[in-house]
């Protein structure tokens, strides 16, 4: 990898998700790096031995084995103390009180999965475009949400 390339980590356990993912990435010629990891005790392992591999960004969803999203969440963010690792929460979930506990617990933005993969393609540039340290100033509850 070199420093131009965005490094993405994807902490989803659906296969057919993954390669979803890695197809819109790789369809979109993006300067990027795309790692996966396929559950929560795996994300957190990987963020532990890996420190020089740190993502610049972490899709991540909720709903997975052995550890949710949400336990990853507080980990990443009160254990290990990466505070300004942005984090994209990507989940089915439509749930507020999903919305809601993502946003307590320190996420950057919330997306629904798109079924479809004109519209995974726009989410992912919009999310790869943002810049985090703007991003940040103002974060509320009512913009959390990414819509496109």
């Amino acid at each position: 990898m070199n420093n131009d390339q965005m490094f993405i980590l994807l902490a989803e356990d659906d296969e057919d998700d993954r390669q979803f993912f890695r197809e819109a990435i790789e369809r979109m010629k993006l300067n990027t790096v795309l790692e996966m990891v396929t559950d929560g005790v795996f994300l957190i392992e990987y963020l532990k031995k890996k420190p020089e591999k740190r993502p610049h960004l972490l899709f991540l969803d909720l709903n997975m084995p052995r550890k949710d999203g949400f336990e990853c969440l507080h980990e990443i963010r009160n254990v290990l103390g990466l505070i300004d690792l942005p984090i994209a929460i990507y989940s089915t979930s439509n749930a507020s009180v999903d919305m809601e506990e993502a946003f307590r617990l320190g996420a950057n933005i919330y997306i629904r999965k798109p079924a479809d993969f004109e519209l995974l393609k726009k989410i992912i540039a919009k999310v790869v475009s943002i810049n985090w340290h703007y991003h940040n100033n103002g974060l509320n509850i009512k913009n959390f949400v990414l819509s496109i």
